[in-house]
């Protein structure tokens, strides 16, 4: 079955139409350009740093405007039918994270831009930015499948806000603690390692295996959210 890129454009369309309405999920990108404006004046901005700024733009902006727009369409009983129409789960997914895409890039340069991030090999991080946007989108889908309205997604993505946009932050207690090397495998974790790599000099070859495990947390993620959404299809 190929995809019709004329329904995909059309919730795409719909979906922007409505974010812009919605000034309370819109104001989320505020966020993290408010701090990167705060990190840009304390002095020298470290990579972990700038990483605290790129994590919080894809846990905040990513995850949690896909997860809105989602949970929105739940609320105003509107998903259903979306379902039911003519368009495949693949152009009604494509369609509904395309905004969230793009708004993710943007705010992501933005940041750059502020904090003054000129990574040593960019493709490399490009595509590893890319592949953690395909985990933290699949994320917030399944987060808004799981909410009721936009108030019950803003409230249980608090943690998961936490967890990925300061999760950084917690590497700091794995060596006190062994029981929570798991951390060290969280995309964000591993978005950070990449861009340590690459400020000493190495590309591809040498980051491979952290691409590797962003790209298993997508596949495992994108795997998911097809699961519930036939679940929720059904329902």
């Amino acid at each position: 079955m190929t995809l019709s890129w004329k329904r995909i454009y059309a919730i795409f369309n719909k979906d922007l139409k409505d974010l812009s309405k919605n000034m309370y999920v819109s104001s989320v990108l505020i966020m993290p350009i408010v701090l990167a404006f705060l990190y840009s004046n304390m002095g020298e901005v470290t990579i972990e740093l700038h990483y605290l700024v790129i994590n919080m733009t894809l846990a905040s902006v990513t995850a949690f405007i896909q997860c809105a727009v989602i949970a929105e369409e739940k609320e105003k009983h509107t998903l259903r039918g979306l379902m039911l129409s003519p368009a495949s789960l693949t152009e009604i997914l494509t369609g509904k994270s395309l905004v969230s895409f793009f708004l993710s890039i943007i705010a992501i340069v933005v940041c750059a831009m502020i904090t003054g991030y000129e990574p040593t090999n960019l493709p490399v991080i490009a595509v590893a930015l890319v592949i953690s946007m395909l985990f933290y989108l699949a994320l917030g889908t399944i987060m808004g499948l799981l909410s009721r309205t936009v108030l019950e997604a803003s409230v249980i993505f608090l943690p998961i806000i936490f967890l990925f946009g300061f999760g950084s932050l917690l590497v700091l207690l794995v060596e006190q603690y062994p029981a929570l090397s798991f951390i060290e495998y969280l995309p964000n974790i591993q978005l950070v390692e990449i861009a340590y790599d690459v400020e000493a000099g190495l590309g591809f070859g040498d980051v491979w295996l952290n691409l590797v495990i962003l790209l298993a947390w997508a596949a495992v993620l994108s795997l998911l959210t097809a699961f519930v959404y036939k679940k929720k299809e059904m329902d």
